[in-house]
């Protein structure tokens, strides 16, 4: 009875609270707080002010590509270094920038979870510049991918079903319910899902299929192969209002095409604008061809939205959280 009563006093004194409300060897922390893709710049005022100010604003909220009127990656919110304190600890995305010994370096559920910081520091504003310049791409990568983390959890606490398309396309994907299936234009065989969602001034929507490997040559020709692939899945399956009209690639820009990793396998991501032919419809796309060497295809998935006169940034970015969420069996 004495070892019982001494195992239990043992596993109480390990798992006891803390002075700081945690148990002893686990930090517990809050929630992380703040709307998608507004991240707070912690710098001091006079920084903020000079040119490390306009550096950061230059890298933090360059124009997004493919999107017909200019709009920043990011929204930003500057916090004084001094009032970083509280609350304002529990930002879910974060740059610091800081005086000091020349560093770059990423945190991950610091004060909150989720959460990334991202601190930048330099003993001068030029060396501090420099640091921001220099580390530019790995700055938004970090905290884009962890907005897409944080948009992919809240999508998850309600998922629709995909059975149809795990078993037609082999791969898994999550998708909110407030999307609906609309596969009313192809014939199963064809291997075409296309999910979509009413917002108050349009929709979103999102096309799955496939496409055999020697269909695309890595070469000069990408974009015009591209841009004749997606033309012709248009005509075949995205009608227009009237007769005749589909959904086609606008020609008066050209696609930026980049390289990217989904699903830990090489992909070819595209943005740029559709139109449809004689009408006034038009808006931004993304698109993605995820190369799968094992089934020898391309799984494509592509996001386009109609939303008129409104903001599309984070309509697209949900798009690609989506399309993101892929995973091939």
């Amino acid at each position: 009875m004495r070892k019982l009563i001494l195992l239990v006093a043992i596993v109480a004194t390990t798992f006891s609270c803390g002075n700081d409300g945690s148990s002893a060897g686990i930090k517990i922390l809050p929630d992380s707080a703040g709307p998608v893709n507004k991240i707070a710049i912690v710098v001091d005022n006079e920084l903020w002010k000079n040119t490390v100010g306009e550096t950061i604003r230059n890298v933090m909220a360059q124009s997004i590509d493919g999107l017909p009127q200019p709009e920043p990656i990011f929204s930003l919110n500057q916090i004084p270094t001094q009032v970083f304190t509280g609350f304002a600890k529990q930002s879910r995305s974060i740059l610091k920038v800081e005086q000091g010994e020349a560093s770059f370096k990423i945190e991950r559920d610091v004060h909150a979870r989720p959460q990334k910081i991202v601190t930048v520091s330099g003993k001068d504003i030029a060396e501090i510049k420099a640091q921001i310049t220099n580390n530019a791409d790995n700055i938004v990568e970090a905290l884009k991918a962890e907005e897409i983390r944080y948009k992919q959890m809240q999508m998850s606490k309600s998922l629709s079903g995909t059975k149809d398309i795990q078993e037609s396309l082999g791969l898994k994907v999550k998708f909110p319910s407030y999307y609906r299936v609309t596969n009313t234009v192809a014939k199963p065989e064809d291997k075409f899902h296309w999910i979509k969602r009413d917002i108050q001034t349009g929709y979103t929507n999102v096309l799955f299929y496939e496409l055999p490997l020697k269909a695309i040559k890595k070469d000069d020709s990408l974009v015009s192969q591209i841009i004749k692939i997606r033309d012709s899945i248009g005509k075949k399956y995205i009608a227009g209002p009237v007769d005749g009209s589909y959904m086609a690639t606008e020609m008066a820009y050209a696609p930026h095409v980049y390289e990217t990793i989904i699903d830990n396998k090489p992909t070819i991501e595209v943005k740029g604008l559709w139109d449809v032919k004689n009408q006034f419809m038009s808006g931004p796309f993304i698109m993605y061809l995820i190369e799968d060497k094992v089934n020898n295809r391309y799984v494509v998935a592509e996001g386009f939205a109609y939303a008129p006169s409104v903001s599309k940034r984070n309509y697209v970015f949900e798009l690609e959280s989506i399309i993101k969420s892929i995973r091939i069996n």
